[in-house]
């Protein structure tokens, strides 16, 4: 892949370039209740339902954090309060990069456009984006798209936004399960895999993987 210089490289954000912390703000509103083991397990219930949530026809994504937030709270026996959905979806504008991104993107943005394609709202996304510490030349979102990833019609609202097919872009993200999957089955080829833990690796899916955005550039030979 590094003879490999793509049209765009495309991103997820919350996640693969913005630290995404719903597990911590779990941890916030019910860390006193749960024990270890019981808060993992809503920990992962919450980040199912989110993607549940998801996979339908588009709704506010405040909607899909209260309705997962609720969800969880139901089979994990935990008294559920709207206000606590609300402060959740409050968090997550503030929240920054990690700390490998801003270098990484800074190099990459000098010789290539970067993209990005997020599950987030309009109203949210420019206050992470500012925070990335690069240039971007366009940032798409569900709500503009009128679809969340894993569904294709993100993507392909991207395409047709860019006026570019899926050979001509590397797509970068942390997650098979929103991007990856969905970014194999569209005929993207050139994928880059950046392993944060959140998933177990899957080769299946054709991909180069990277520790971290530092690792960025030497994939496109910068």
């Amino acid at each position: 892949m590094t003879t490999f210089r793509p049209k765009y490289i495309t991103f997820d954000c919350h996640g693969t370039l913005i630290n995404f912390q719903m597990a911590e703000a779990a941890r916030d509103l019910y860390g006193d209740r749960l024990d270890e083991a019981a808060m993992l397990q809503f920990i992962n219930n919450f980040s199912a339902y989110r993607l549940d949530e998801i996979m339908g026809a588009w709704k506010p994504y405040a909607e899909v954090v209260h309705n997962s937030l609720e969800r969880t709270c139901k089979r994990n026996g935990v008294t559920f309060k709207e206000e606590d959905a609300r402060m959740v979806y409050e968090r997550v504008p503030t929240w920054g990069p990690h700390a490998d991104v801003p270098a990484g993107l800074a190099k990459v943005a000098k010789e290539i456009p970067l993209v990005i394609l997020s599950n987030a709202m309009d109203s949210q996304i420019m206050s992470n984006v500012a925070k990335l510490g690069a240039p971007f030349h366009a940032v798409y979102t569900a709500e503009q798209a009128n679809a969340y990833k894993p569904r294709f019609q993100a993507f392909e609202y991207m395409f047709d936004m860019l006026g570019c097919g899926p050979e001509d872009i590397l797509h970068c993200s942390s997650s098979f399960r929103y991007d990856l999957m969905s970014a194999h089955d569209l005929g993207i080829k050139n994928k880059v895999w950046v392993n944060r833990g959140h998933e177990p690796a899957n080769p299946y899916y054709g991909y180069v993987e990277i520790a971290d955005i530092s690792r960025l550039p030497g994939v496109v030979g910068l």
